[in-house]
């Protein structure tokens, strides 16, 4: 059984959300209805997700309108803000809500990056965030401190806090992704959560032996988390047919975006889920399946995790309990649109999951 399942939450949301017509209008009382909705249905939170909002006011607005089984998973860049303030928020949020924030620590790319000024290169970004999480950290901690790096220099580091006191022990917890050696690197020695995107369980557990490798040569174990999207029907046939829906509604201009359009990205765990199809769009969606009821169609119209378990009921949970069974223990699941989809799963997939 997993310790945590969460949902997704993001204002552009909608049937498919990539195209216009295909989206809901951005509304905060709809966003707040839905966190109260995956609340209620047992979920422990929900990842708010990089995106055209920022996820700080979405945050805070989702916080104060969710009781304390709600608890937002906040997708923050390293080095955007600087570590003693975003420590700051971060301890102001707890203090407001409870103790309730964790970070879902996100590197981008390069390309990204230098939209905001930030010039680094890939296995750069990763010292960057070594660096920023460990001070962010003792920061979250209520430690005071002076510190010279590489990258910052900070003198008396949380001294002005005063009584603005940590209330999770030890810190704000960190959740975190990344495929390239580097990326593992850093997950080793300094986050919380390991997080991945669905791939096909023989390479998932290759890459979760070397993350476990890395970090028992710390002296560490961490947590595994996988963010997965589900087409769950009653059948597996209905189930494939809204993945060909999917495929049907979306315009050439979206498939060209999201496919020419990334040509250089950098990011190892993007070019491991472009592999999966090769940037081919298939006439049915069932010609991309690379594992039963594995899907890496998502990533045809949307950035970020790409990968979506199609099938039954009995099927999507067969699949969750095979990426259990290589030591995956939180899930964060979505399906569009999010409100109607949050209900699906809570009433069919999670009873089973759950036992």
């Amino acid at each position: 059984m997993p310790s945590e399942v969460l949902w997704y939450i993001i204002p552009r949301e909608g049937a498919y959300p990539w195209e216009p017509e295909g989206r809901r209008p951005v509304d905060l009382g709809y966003l707040q209805q839905l966190a109260g909705t995956v609340e209620r249905l047992g979920f422990s939170g929900a990842l708010l997700a990089t995106d055209l909002h920022d996820v700080w006011p979405l945050g805070s607005a989702l916080a104060a309108a969710t009781g304390p089984g709600f608890q937002p998973l906040l997708a923050v860049h390293p080095g955007l803000i600087a570590p003693t303030l975003l420590a700051k928020m971060a301890l102001t949020f707890d203090t407001l809500f409870g103790g309730r924030l964790r970070f879902n620590v996100v590197n981008g790319s390069t390309r990204t990056l230098r939209e905001y000024g930030l010039t680094v290169e890939h296995d750069e970004r990763y010292e960057l965030s070594a660096e920023y999480w460990s001070l962010v950290k003792r920061l979250t901690a209520g430690e005071v401190f002076d510190h010279k790096g590489r990258f910052y220099d900070l003198k008396d580091a949380g001294a002005s806090f005063g009584d603005l006191k940590p209330v999770q022990t030890p810190h704000v917890p960190l959740w975190f992704g990344g495929s390239s050696p580097a990326g593992i690197e850093m997950a080793a020695q300094h986050v919380d959560v390991y997080l991945t995107w669905g791939e096909p369980p023989h390479l998932l557990e290759e890459k979760l032996d070397r993350v476990r490798e890395r970090a028992a040569a710390h002296g560490r174990e961490l947590r595994i988390g996988l963010r997965l999207h589900l087409i769950v029907r009653d059948t597996e046939e209905q189930a494939w047919a809204a993945a060909d829906r999917l495929l049907d509604v979306t315009s050439d201009a979206t498939y060209a975006r999201q496919l020419g359009g990334r040509a250089g990205e950098d990011g190892v765990g993007w070019q491991r889920q472009f592999r999966q199809h090769g940037g081919r769009v298939p006439a049915r969606a069932r010609e991309l399946e690379t594992h039963p009821n594995l899907w890496p169609g998502m990533s045809l119209f949307r950035p970020g995790p790409g990968t979506a378990v199609v099938g039954s009921t009995a099927q999507v949970v067969e699949r969750l309990k095979e990426y259990e069974a290589l030591g995956v223990d939180t899930f964060i699941l979505s399906a569009n649109p999010l409100l109607e989809e949050a209900y699906r799963v809570a009433e069919t997939v999670l009873p089973a999951l759950r036992g």
